[in-house]
């Protein structure tokens, strides 16, 4: 499994959040260039959060029973958090897109738990039969 776009945003104690000196005063610029902390959190604000996971499968079909055993799970934040599940040949793609990082991370460690129940249960019964 990999991680893809991660959108590193920001988020309290993210990337792009600035932090005050040992004098109290907070830094002028964030990082990037020309920007300072304001700007800079107004816009990671506006801009959504991405990731995504593409997921080795042995074979196209075992690809595609773990497709349909995780595409119904609806997303409990569909308003925040949006997810995409396809599948490439023996590569399942999942694609989040969300403007709260916070619970993008929740969506992305309960889909890990569902995949990895999935992934337990395929193996438990052994390679699928041909369709």
């Amino acid at each position: 499994m990999r991680d893809a776009d991660a959108d590193a945003g920001s988020c309290r104690g993210g990337v792009d959040t600035a932090a005050a000196p040992a004098g109290g005063a907070p830094p002028a610029h964030a990082p990037g260039p020309g920007r300072d902390a304001a700007s800079a959190a107004r816009g990671s604000r506006m801009r959504p959060h991405i990731f995504t996971l593409s997921v080795p499968f042995p074979t196209p079909l075992e690809a595609e029973i773990a497709h349909g055993s995780l595409a119904p799970d609806a997303e409990p934040h569909q308003r925040v958090v949006g997810k995409d599940l396809t599948v490439s040949g023996r590569i399942l793609v999942v694609r989040w897109k969300a403007e709260d990082c916070r619970l993008l991370r929740i969506s992305v460690i309960n889909f890990l738990d569902q995949l990895s129940l999935v992934v337990r249960t395929m193996q438990r019964f052994g390679p699928p039969v041909s369709r």
